[in-house]
């Protein structure tokens, strides 16, 4: 079966970052160092690592808040503050309980996009409206659109920050550790709400995330990011060798150094292994890693 960067080959990509690298003032320790990754127009890419790895700085850098140190990032071909200002990304920022404090519906949440530049009294045009709609459907908020934002739950207020950001019908929807707090149930419904909108809208969506389910249940490609890109390809590809270099160092600072030796347990036969099997990781079955 075609994967989307195989049906759109020759396409601008949806956003590509040009061996990109960043650092905090000078002689600093770089943040992130020469990250080469694209994500092709109708793409579900997931970028999954750990706490510090990076991520949020990459957020920035894609959103045009950050310049990276060397390299170069381009939206469909332009600069990212260019395609954030033409409204082409939607932004998904992880929870804040800024906005549980709204004393506003669900339905006027997802309504703020359309109402900048307008005047108190003035309403959205039809098409706004529409885009409004439409959003609320396809993200399921529609059955408690009239509820007040700070009595949704954890899994409905990302629905509705979600269809916030499509209803201003962007091309790139980027969405930051969009799970946190949902529960496992929660976590596949994302996934299958993430595909509606993109087989409805055709919109490219870019994950970023630390949780592994998230990128397994919900990605057509998934980047292993920890300060350099340590894989970049399907999840089914992701081994146990890769995971336990990308989480390294948050092992480590729990318990200190360790040396990871990440192989199929059905390989080992070295009886000082205890090995166990587990099922929700996303990696193949049996496979496990050993300190």
């Amino acid at each position: 079966m075609n994967t989307p960067a195989d049906q759109r080959n020759g396409e601008t990509p949806a956003i590509e970052f040009d061996r990109v690298s960043f650092t905090f003032g000078s002689g600093g320790t770089p943040v992130l160092q020469d990250i080469s990754l694209r994500a092709e127009p109708g793409e579900r890419l997931g970028i999954l690592g750990p706490n510090g790895a990076g991520k949020t700085t990459l957020v920035r850098i894609a959103l045009g808040l950050l310049a990276p140190t060397s390299g170069e990032v381009r939206v469909f071909g332009a600069t990212p503050a260019h395609a954030r200002a033409a409204g082409w990304i939607g932004y998904v920022p992880q929870r804040a309980a800024a906005e549980l404090a709204f004393p506003l519906s669900v339905q006027q949440v997802v309504e703020m996009p359309t109402r900048l530049g307008l005047k108190p009294w003035q309403r959205p045009d039809a098409e706004a409206r529409d885009a409004v709609g439409y959003a609320l459907s396809v993200t399921g908020c529609e059955g408690f659109a009239d509820r007040p934002i700070g009595r949704v739950s954890g899994g409905q207020l990302q629905r509705a920050m979600i269809a916030r950001a499509l209803a201003s019908r962007p091309r790139l929807l980027v969405l930051d550790e969009p799970t946190v707090g949902i529960d496992a149930v929660g976590q596949q419904q994302f996934a299958t709400m993430l595909g509606d909108i993109q087989a409805s809208l055709g919109v490219t969506v870019v994950v970023v995330t630390h949780d592994l389910r998230t990128i397994a249940a919900g990605c057509d490609r998934v980047a292993c990011l920890h300060r350099t890109l340590h894989a970049h390809g399907s999840p089914d590809g992701l081994t146990p060798g890769v995971l336990a270099e990308v989480f390294r160092h948050e092992v480590e600072g729990v318990f200190g150094a360790v040396h990871v030796d990440a192989h199929r347990a059905a390989e080992c036969d070295d009886p000082s292994h205890a090995h166990h099997a587990h099922t929700d990781t996303g990696a193949e079955g049996g496979d496990d890693a050993h300190r």
